[in-house]
């Protein structure tokens, strides 16, 4: 009896268990879709109205900005890739191999705009959803720079891995995360 009342007790819990990591993840998609659009937001007119250069001055300054804006009330919103312009957005071993497995589904003919994972371990919710190279992306991250966007990347970013993407490649995952509560 007592083991069959412990094994209704931990069924009980799933369902809550499980509620609570799609509310994280429903809350951690409104967190990566702020940060996407204030940032592309940002650069769109920036771009429109001074120019590329001067938006990898405003990306340099204001995606942080952004991204600490919104990393409040135990969330902590970011950004990752696995050929990162800034060396302080360099993913964990987790992010890593998320992106990994972004890229192999890519291949496989996912929607880049639905690959995302989230989960739940040693007391911190991780959820990565990727971020698809677009057409305004290329400027700054594509394959054919112009001279003045280089030099204007070599000086704010003299390890920058993050040039030669196309439209529609990875360029890289909106990374949130929560320490939870026990």
């Amino acid at each position: 009896m007592r083991r069959l009342l412990l094994t209704l007790a931990a069924l009980m819990v799933l369902p809550a268990q499980a509620e609570d990591t799609e509310q994280l993840t429903a809350a951690a998609r409104m967190q990566a879709k702020a940060l996407g659009t204030q940032l592309m937001g940002v650069l769109k007119q920036t771009i429109e109205q001074d120019g590329p250069v001067a938006a990898i001055s405003v990306c340099n300054t204001e995606a942080p900005a952004i991204a600490s804006t919104l990393s409040k009330n135990g969330w902590q919103v970011g950004r990752t890739s696995l050929k990162v312009r800034n060396p302080g957005n360099a993913p964990d071993a987790w992010e890593t191999q998320m992106l990994q497995d972004f890229e192999v589904r890519l291949k496989a003919g996912e929607d880049p705009k639905t690959l995302e994972v989230s989960k739940v371990a040693d007391g911190e919710f991780r959820y990565m959803k990727a971020i698809p190279t677009a057409g305004l992306c290329v400027t700054c991250h594509g394959t054919a720079l112009s001279a003045d966007v280089v030099a204007k990347l070599d000086t704010l970013y003299p390890q920058d891995q993050a040039r030669g993407f196309n439209v529609g490649d990875l360029r890289g995952a909106f990374t949130i995360r929560k320490t939870l509560q026990e």
